[in-house]
C-alpha cells in the first residue's frame, strides 16, 4: 500500500531484496516531487540499510512500513517492523562484508535512533536537514498580488474593443 499526502509518504512491504529496490525508487521519486534532489542519494542509502536490516534480522516476518515525512527543517525516514529487538551498532572487522549499515546511517544523517513500537515492534529512523528554501508543492499556484483596476477604466476598455469568441461557429 502506498499513500502520500502532501508532505508525507508511507509504503508497506515485505523487506525482500526485490522490494528494497522498488522502495528506493519510490523514495527518490517522492523527493524529486518535493524538489529535494540533493537529499536523494543519502535518503536512498539510508532506507536501503534500514530495510536490509529488516530483511536480515526481523522476526517473525519481514513485513514493515517505510515512512518519509517532510517537515520545514528536516526530512525524517523511518522503518517500522514487527521485531521488538532494537538494533545495536557493532564495530565491524576491517574485512567484514556486513555490519556497517547503521554506522553508515549514523555518519550520513543529521540524527538517527530506534524506539520500541507497541508490544511487538520497533521503529528505526534517521533525519536529514532540508535545504534552507524548499519551493511550494505543485498543485496550488503561489499567491500573487493582483493589481486592483477601477471599474470605470475596465468598462472603457470593453467599449473600445468588443469581445469576440475564439470558438468557431
Amino acid at each position: 500500500m502506498i499513500s502520500h499526502p502532501s508532505r508525507h509518504c508511507t509504503v508497506e512491504l515485505q523487506a525482500l531484496p526485490s522490494r528494497i529496490g522498488q522502495v528506493r525508487r519510490i523514495v527518490s521519486a517522492q523527493l524529486r516531487y518535493w524538489h529535494l534532489d540533493s537529499l536523494i542519494d543519502r535518503a536512498a542509502l539510508g532506507v536501503t540499510e534500514l530495510l536490509t536490516n529488516v530483511h536480515q534480522h526481523a522476526r517473525p516476518d519481514k513485513t514493515c512500513t517505510v515512512e518519509i515525512e517532510l517537515l520545514p527543517d528536516r526530512l525524517t525516514v523511518s522503518v517500522r517492523d514487527r521485531d521488538p529487538r532494537l538494533p545495536v551498532v557493532d564495530e565491524a572487522e576491517p574485512l567484514a562484508t556486513c555490519g556497517r549499515g547503521l554506522a553508515m546511517v549514523a555518519a550520513m544523517s543529521e540524527s538517527w535512533g530506534a524506539r520500541p513500537d507497541g508490544e511487538s515492534g520497533k521503529v528505526v529512523w534517521f533525519t536529514l536537514p532540508t535545504p534552507p528554501s524548499v519551493p511550494p508543492l505543485p498543485g496550488r499556484p503561489p499567491r500573487r498580488l493582483v493589481e486592483e483596476v477601477p471599474a470605470e477604466s475596465f468598462s472603457q476598455v470593453a467599449r473600445a474593443a468588443p469581445a469576440r469568441s475564439a470558438v468557431a461557429g
